[in-house]
């Protein structure tokens, strides 16, 4: 099989693994190296259909031994297989670096005999990158479950940032939809990961030459809709997953139905989008607004609102904790306000050491003052008559989305919007 065609296959077989991002690591080139990783070095653009073209994205390999109902390239389906060798694949990264099409690779692959050969081949290719063609870049590997921990060390030695999905929301799901898989299987790397990357950062404050593992740290895919879990559970896992491992991001797919399979959404059934991104909107305001996932979805409601975002949810089902006075809030309740973020949030508390703020320097900080003006007050007055009903406020922030993107909706969400009009 010529190269090209080994390419065109396996690049559209990784497409619908979901890690774009910056890089997270900050390294000085080696001297006669090639390429750099800047902490916020990898700029995206996508394709058509969603593949994100600054980093090669590609498996090694397509030919699985799993059989996850879920999966494209499941064992079971009849699609074309390819397999790189080592040195095509790092060679074709560096084709592709030198005409500027890249700046780094995302190397995945399907399970090739077992997890042990799979990584191992993969060491092979970020090797020869590394100390043949001195690739100083970013790379983004994942981690094989059930590998030797030995080789997931390696691994972590000549990569960036290291990955392992988690797959399914909860370990029954793993164990219908992914018969080959288990839970534990994916947190026992998880884990180890994590606990390297804390050790390594203590080694490299006492020695100076400490190599360096996985210095722009761990990640994690789930896929959101193949399986019935509702959005708390996903968001409280989420939330374990930062606590326990310390990842620094978890990413959320929202299913294709690419088989057909009765275990699972039909064929012509439309991904999740709009449940993706609320997901994605969570996991931010666990991340730098303070927020639980307790406090954002409880047993009374375990989806997020499909027409409020979840800060806008929290703030209009709890209206004892507004409004918010901007001269005096700590930051930790600004952040709380719809409208407000963690820069204009800093924005306002270094304004107010010079004075007082009114509605139009409360704008000027960065604030959007269309969802804030519900929930704030400035010297004591309200920007509109202080009647806060939470029913009128969700009336009112829902018709700033009287049009949302066609892809974005939900069945029942086009007749709530008509409903709020």
């Amino acid at each position: 099989m010529e190269l090209l065609q080994k390419l065109s296959i396996l690049a559209d077989a990784a497409k619908y693994d979901v890690a774009c991002t910056s890089s997270g690591a900050d390294k000085t080139p080696v001297p006669g190296g090639t390429g750099s990783a800047a902490a916020a070095g990898i700029c995206h653009t996508f394709t058509a259909d969603g593949r994100c073209v600054s980093l090669l994205k590609v498996l090694l390999s397509n030919a699985c031994i799993h059989d996850c109902r879920y999966c494209l390239n499941r064992r079971s389906n009849d699609v074309p297989r390819a397999t790189f060798t080592a040195g095509e694949l790092a060679e074709l990264t560096m084709q592709f670096y030198r005409r500027n099409y890249i700046e780094g690779l995302f190397l995945s692959s399907g399970v090739v005999r077992d997890a042990d050969y799979t990584v191992e081949q993969m060491i092979r290719v970020l090797r020869i990158l590394r100390e043949k063609y001195r690739f100083c870049g970013y790379i983004h590997a994942k981690a094989i479950p059930g590998a030797d921990p030995r080789l997931i060390w390696q691994l972590g030695l000549l990569a960036d940032r290291l990955s392992v999905n988690i797959e399914l929301p909860s370990a029954g799901s793993l164990r219908k939809l992914a018969p080959g898989k288990s839970r534990e299987m994916i947190l026992l790397p998880m884990r180890q990961i994590g606990e390297t990357i804390a050790e390594n950062r203590e080694d490299i404050v006492r020695y100076r030459h400490a190599p360096r593992f996985a210095p722009a740290g761990q990640s994690t895919q789930m896929i959101v809709g193949a399986s019935p879990e509702p959005d708390r559970q996903i968001l409280h896992l989420a939330e374990s997953l930062y606590q326990k491992y310390g990842l620094k991001r978890v990413f959320f797919s929202a299913y294709i139905p690419l088989n057909d399979d009765p275990a699972l959404p039909g064929k012509g059934t439309p991904p999740p989008l709009l449940r993706e991104h609320r997901l994605y909107q969570a996991d931010w305001l666990l991340r730098f607004y303070g927020f639980t996932a307790g406090e954002l979805l409880d047993e009374r409601h375990p989806d997020f609102d499909p027409l409020l975002d979840p800060k806008e949810s929290w703030a209009v089902a709890h209206p004892e904790f507004f409004p918010v006075e901007v001269n005096s809030a700590p930051q930790e309740a600004l952040l709380r306000v719809p409208g407000i973020g963690p820069r204009s949030a800093r924005r306002i508390l270094e304004a107010r050491r010079c004075g007082s703020l009114d509605f139009a320097a409360l704008k000027r900080t960065g604030a959007v003052i269309r969802r804030a003006q519900y929930f704030v007050t400035c010297r004591g007055k309200h920007l509109l008559p202080p009647a806060f009903s939470p029913d009128s406020v969700r009336l009112a922030l829902i018709s700033r989305e009287k049009n949302p993107p066609a892809q974005m909706m939900l069945p029942g969400m086009e007749k709530a919007l008509r409903r709020a009009e």
